[in-house]
């Protein structure tokens, strides 16, 4: 059975559907509000005692829980291939994202949570230390199930605030097996749990006091509701949200690697990456040599089964999905877009889509200012340096950008890029180590590295006589 409409939120199901299929693989029901208030109250008790648990009870934890993650990394990159239909080395791949990150925070919790000392004059001693506030709710997308939501958690955990995690309708089976994980590793029963909550039991979660503090990752329209909401009950927000990112070619650019990347960076989870460089930026000298490496990687992708490891390229997430993709694609065409290397949908009732390259973009198409969550190559040729940042900073969003060229000439495009994050000569991503997030409509807040405790801790000074 084909599901070619988007989940319903008066429906109150939570449905996982094999988008290379079609099949349905699982329905929950969404909680009731009973059931969500229980929730509520379970994460708020388990606070009471999460927050006084010592760094080095915390350390052990993480590390056991790296450890089962591990011994089911199979049944985990299986369950997210089936549900968003990424290839499942992949899915594997996100896996070890998730296990990198407990370690990361094992390893440095200590020195992440460490005492500040501050001198201040008049007092003999100022100490400022991060400390948990109480329960976080996160709302977390399906491109990324597992890492999404241990991005959320991890940090969180390590600080000591409990977290309930809403996890999207059609990647809920991926998420609850993380449940199951932690409690078996030894985590108290409640730190984590994976709530199938409706819309509207979010904004009654968001107005309750013990719920002190919100991270989103998703569309800039879902970002925009939340961040209301938190703003009128006054409580901090972290919003990763959507990304058109840039990756900017220069004249001294080594092209050939240049191509590589922003290629197989783009094709990455077939297109559905936030943070991908959907917008390529290159100076005409050049661009011919750039284009024809570019185009060569997109057209030798084999588009079919994820579980087939000579697929590169699975479904997308749901054939909405890839009609949207389609739709934004068609209308470039229309407008008189150049196809590079032609692609698109297999047909309307199908998730599968032939990954595309298309040029001379106008502003009066979609998928000019539009973010395209899809495997299609956008392609800008400009005049020099400061076109290129021209057209870079021209769009809604600021999530990541891209610069490839001589290292000094490279530093100084990226300064002046209005984004969160930038890769000189390399692609950034959002390694666990530093800050993750954007500008604009892209969100503001970060995750990752201290950040991802900062953003969610009570930072309080002790001032001693």
């Amino acid at each position: 059975m084909t599901i070619s409409t988007p989940i319903d939120p008066s429906t109150r199901i939570y449905r996982t559907v094999n988008p290379a299929t079609g099949d349905i693989l699982h329905e929950w029901p969404q909680m009731t509000d009973d059931e969500a208030g229980v929730a509520l109250d379970r994460a708020h008790d388990a606070f009471l005692s999460w927050r006084a648990t010592p760094v080095a009870r915390k350390v052990g934890l993480f590390h056991a829980a790296a450890d089962a993650i591990d011994a089911r990394a199979d049944d985990l990159a299986h369950q997210v291939t089936l549900e968003m239909g990424k290839p499942l080395v992949q899915s594997t791949m996100e896996v070890g994202s998730v296990t990198q990150m407990f370690r990361y925070y094992a390893d440095h919790g200590e020195e992440l949570l460490a005492d500040e000392h501050v001198a201040i004059p008049g007092v003999s001693r100022a100490v400022t230390r991060r400390e948990p506030v109480g329960v976080l709710l996160g709302i977390e997308p399906w491109n990324a199930p597992l890492y999404q939501a241990m991005r959320a958690a991890v940090p969180n955990l390590m600080l000591g605030n409990t977290v309930l995690l809403k996890p999207s309708e059609i990647t809920a089976g991926s998420t609850l097996m993380l449940d199951e994980i932690l409690l078996g590793a030894g985590f108290p029963a409640d730190v984590y749990q994976t709530s199938l909550l409706s819309t509207t039991q979010v904004s009654t979660l968001i107005a309750d006091p013990r719920v002190r503090a919100l991270t989103l990752t998703g569309s800039d329209r879902a970002g925009s509701a939340v961040g209301e909401q938190a703003g009128k009950h006054i409580k901090p927000v972290v919003l990763e949200l959507g990304g058109s990112d840039a990756f900017i070619v220069l004249d001294s650019a080594d092209v050939e690697q240049a191509a590589a990347v922003a290629a197989n960076v783009r094709l990455f989870y077939s297109g559905q990456v936030c943070v991908s460089p959907k917008r390529v930026i290159i100076t005409d000298k050049v661009a011919d040599r750039f284009i024809a490496e570019y185009a060569k990687i997109f057209a030798n992708q084999t588009v079919g089964d994820p579980f087939d490891a000579a697929t590169t390229i699975g479904p997308l997430s749901s054939t909405t999905a890839a009609g949207l993709v389609q739709d934004q694609l068609q209308d470039a065409v229309d407008k008189g877009a150049t196809v590079l290397v032609p692609g698109g949908q297999f047909d309307k009732d199908s998730a599968f889509f032939t990954p595309a390259v298309v040029s001379e973009l106008t502003p009066d198409m979609r998928l000019y200012y539009e973010e395209a969550f899809g495997p299609i190559g956008i392609i800008f040729r400009v005049k020099d340096a400061t076109a290129a940042v021209e057209l870079a900073n021209d769009s809604k969003y600021g999530l990541g950008g891209t610069v490839y060229g001589e290292t000094a000439e490279a530093e100084e495009v990226a300064r002046q890029l209005d984004t969160g994050t930038v890769g000189i000569n390399t692609y950034y991503g959002a390694p666990v180590e530093a800050p993750f997030g954007g500008t604009k409509a892209s969100g503001f807040g970060r995750e990752l590295g201290r950040a991802g405790m900062d953003n969610f801790a009570n930072i309080k000074t002790y001032a001693i006589a």
